[in-house]
C-alpha cells in the first residue's frame, strides 16, 4: 500500500484522483493539501503542508503554481518522492525541480497521459522524417483553463525543435503581416464549452496534409497517470522522471 499525500485535494483533477484511489488496493489518499476547505473528503485536507507531520510515501500536485515554493520545500525536508503534474509552472520553476531532483525523485510531465506523451513521440519522429513540410498545433480546451498555450502544446514543440533546429514559435500572425517563414511553429489555443482537452499536430507539405491528433474524453485519463506515475515513483531513487521513463520501462 502506497500512502499519497494529494496537493490540490479539492480541484477537479484532485477529486477526480482521489475517487479513482478510492478502487484501487494499492494506493491509499492519506491526507490532502487545499487552500479551499471543503467537507466530504475521506481524509484529512490542509491549507499547509507543513500542517501535516504523518505517514507518507509519495506526494501527488495537481494544485496551482502559486503553491510550488512551499510544496517543493516541504517535500525535499521529508524526503517525499513527487508527482508534479501541476500545468502553467513558469520556466524558473521547472529548473527549480531539477535542482530537486537532486535531493528527491522528481516526476514532471506537461501531461499525465500515456497516450499524449504517445503523441508527442510520435510527433518528433515525423518532423525528423518529413523535412521541409510546415508544423501548427492547435489545442483546445475548457474555458475555465487559464494558460494559453497549453503546457503540452509547448511540449509538443520543443519536442519538435529538438530535431529541427532554429525553430522559431509563432503564436499570433494577426500583428505580423509576412509570409510565413520555414522554421516557424504555429500554436493556436482555442478556449470554450466543456473541451477536456485535444491536440492536433499537423504536418503541411506539397499537395498533401498529415494530422497526428490526440483528443481526452474525460479527466480520468490524467488522474489514472497521476496514480500510474506514483507507483512508478515509488522507491525510486533520487533523480528526474518523466512519462517516457513509465513508457519505456
Amino acid at each position: 500500500m502506497i500512502n499519497v499525500i494529494l496537493s490540490g485535494a479539492n480541484g477537479h483533477m484532485g477529486k477526480v484522483i482521489a475517487s479513482l484511489a478510492e478502487n484501487d488496493p494499492d494506493i491509499r489518499i492519506c491526507a490532502g493539501f487545499d487552500i479551499n476547505n471543503m467537507p466530504g473528503n475521506g481524509f484529512p485536507v490542509y491549507k499547509k503542508p507543513f500542517e501535516y507531520t504523518g505517514e507518507a510515501d509519495v506526494i501527488i500536485d495537481f494544485s496551482h503554481p502559486s503553491a510550488f515554493q512551499e510544496l517543493t520545500k516541504y517535500a525535499k525536508e521529508r524526503k517525499l518522492p513527487t508527482i508534479f503534474a501541476t500545468t502553467g509552472l513558469s520556466d524558473e520553476q521547472k529548473k527549480e525541480l531539477h535542482a530537486l531532483a537532486a535531493d528527491i525523485p522528481v516526476f514532471f510531465s506537461a501531461n499525465m497521459s500515456l497516450g499524449v506523451n504517445l503523441l508527442i513521440d510520435l510527433v518528433k519522429r515525423a518532423a525528423a522524417a518529413l523535412q521541409g513540410f510546415d508544423i501548427e498545433i492547435i489545442e483546445k480546451h475548457h474555458n475555465r483553463k487559464i494558460d494559453a498555450p497549453s503546457g503540452t502544446a509547448l511540449a509538443i514543440a520543443d519536442a519538435i525543435s529538438e530535431v529541427r533546429q532554429n525553430s522559431e514559435y509563432m503564436y499570433d500572425r494577426h500583428s505580423i503581416r509576412r509570409k510565413r517563414s520555414e522554421n516557424e511553429i504555429g500554436i493556436h489555443a482555442v478556449r470554450g464549452g466543456t473541451i477536456v482537452g485535444e491536440h492536433d499536430v499537423l504536418f503541411a507539405g506539397l499537395d498533401e496534409v498529415i494530422e497526428i491528433k490526440h483528443t481526452a474524453q474525460s479527466r480520468e485519463i490524467f488522474a489514472a497517470g497521476a496514480i500510474k506515475a506514483a507507483k512508478f515513483l515509488y522507491n525510486k531513487p533520487k533523480g528526474f522522471y518523466n512519462m517516457n521513463d513509465i513508457i519505456n520501462a
